[in-house]
């Protein structure tokens, strides 16, 4: 994509949010923080789950 061409798809893309009714942008960007995973888990996978379930078996133990 040549640089016209990124400038027009964004700003066709930023004038259709902005045509948008407020509620609908706003139910919009809530519902994408309510599908985002926890930062660990994106950035490391299912290593910390794994970490943590690992040690609270441990604890309960002891």
């Amino acid at each position: 994509m040549s640089g016209n061409e990124i400038v027009k798809y964004m700003t066709q893309e930023l004038t259709k949010y902005m045509q948008l009714p407020k509620d609908e942008r706003e139910q919009r960007k809530s519902r994408r923080k309510n599908e985002k995973s926890s930062r660990s888990s994106r950035y490391f996978g299912m290593l910390p789950a794994a970490f943590k379930m690992f040690w609270d078996g441990k604890r309960k133990k002891q």
